[in-house]
């Protein structure tokens, strides 16, 4: 079973839900898919037991001494990333024109080292992550990577639960693809509404099954109103709406999941929302 829980934007609390799910669930493997921003090892004790590089892309690379200084390359790059016969690591795109320009054959495209990708053993399971380089770029191919490299640990009644990227880009799109369910958070705003949408149809077209949560559901009765409304047109089913709750802020300050916090109004959501899961992922 494969559940890839996503937002249609940053700040939803979809890590917070992760970790609470991960402590509730048995044999439990993760998978930080927020290469851009991942935080959910932070939240358990472990052990690095394997760290790769990752190579992403190509960036070009002048050899000197076949060069005869001629700038057709600097012409022709549309990226501005050639100078005085330099290449300019951050501004090259890799698209290889210099390449076949040039007439010494003196440009090369070499593989680019864009993260370093970790398997950590904790007390509740494995978790797959990245580390990327800075000014590197989250890639679906990274997460496709990071999701490759826990296919050993997968037993026969594991659970994969996927903390994926905001938003709808490739990264997303490298989450969502192969999942048995997507596990969209969302919070009762109108902009909140409206990335719903958008990941809506991100799922529809990968035909993935679909669960809501509306997170601090209570700060706008309204909006969450307006969500339920939506999603019973959709014919689709809000598996758990979560109030706000200060703990919360204490969970992510002492990065301790929220279900460690006994009296805390959210993680008895959370619980019963994961009863809920349970209980469709059965149907």
């Amino acid at each position: 079973m494969v559940i890839s829980v996503l937002s249609g934007k940053g700040g939803t609390g979809k890590t917070t839900v992760v970790a609470a799910l991960s402590k509730l669930a048995k044999n439990i493997i993760k998978v930080d898919c927020d290469v851009d921003a991942p935080n959910l090892y932070l939240f358990y004790k472990g052990m690095d037991i394997e760290k790769k590089n990752f190579y992403g892309g190509k960036k070009a690379k002048i050899n000197k001494s076949l060069c005869i200084q001629c700038e057709i390359c600097e012409e022709v790059c549309k990226f501005g990333a050639i100078k005085n016969w330099s290449i300019d690591l951050f501004g090259c795109e890799g698209c290889g024109t210099c390449t076949l320009v040039c007439p010494q054959h003196a440009i090369q495209l070499v593989d680019e080292k864009t993260a370093d990708t970790f398997i950590t053993k904790t007390d509740k399971g494995i978790i797959s992550r990245a580390m990327m380089e800075i000014g590197s770029d989250g890639s679906g191919k990274l997460v496709t990577e990071l999701r490759n490299n826990v296919k050993r640990f997968i037993e026969q009644d594991s659970i994969v639960i996927l903390d994926g990227s905001p938003g709808i880009g490739c990264s997303v799109i490298a989450s969502i693809t192969d999942t048995d369910i997507a596990l969209i958070v969302t919070e009762p705003t109108k902009s909140g509404l409206d990335d719903l949408k958008r990941i809506l149809e991100l799922a529809k077209h990968f035909e993935t099954k679909v669960m809501i949560c509306v997170n601090k559901y209570d700060i706008n009765y309204d909006m969450t109103s307006q969500i339920e409304n939506f999603t019973r047109e959709k014919n689709l089913f809000v598996v758990g709406k979560i109030p706000f709750d200060k703990m919360v802020m204490e969970s992510v300050n002492t990065l301790r999941p929220i279900t460690d916090f006994v009296d805390s109004p959210a993680r008895k959501a959370i619980e019963e929302m994961w009863v809920r899961i349970n209980s469709l992922m059965k149907k």
